[in-house]
């Protein structure tokens, strides 16, 4: 089994633009464009602990900043378990990270981070 610590350095500049886009949008106050960037964030940095809690941190905090009840209720176990759950690579591939998904289920990855995943060899 491969234990999953730190997202490559390469990737990691995919993942960092991505909750920076989502941050820019949000204090543009282009909610909707955010919340798409922070999904895209959770999809290249759900491999790896750190990023993949620090997505569905900037989530939760998005529920809160809009608040949206459903929204943070559904972080907090994301936040519990998915760090566990990427350490030991067994995460949902392609899972956008929203409680408006069921956090098990996986979903195609859209092209262009396919891309970018497999230009990265994941």
């Amino acid at each position: 089994m491969k234990l999953y610590t730190r997202i490559p350095k390469s990737l990691k500049k995919h993942f960092v633009a991505e909750i920076n886009a989502a941050q820019l949008a949000f204090d543009n106050n282009d909610l909707q464009k955010s919340w798409r960037h922070l999904e895209r964030a959770h999809i290249l940095g759900q491999r790896y602990p750190f990023t993949h809690n620090l997505a569905h941190w900037k989530m939760l905090v998005f529920g809160i900043r809009i608040k949206n009840f459903k929204e943070i209720i559904g972080q907090i176990p994301r936040l519990i378990t998915g760090g566990v759950k990427s350490f030991v690579g067994k995460v949902p591939v392609g899972n956008p990270g929203g409680s408006n998904v069921h956090p098990l289920k996986p979903f195609p990855i859209p092209e262009d981070l396919a891309l970018i995943l497999v230009q990265n060899q994941l």
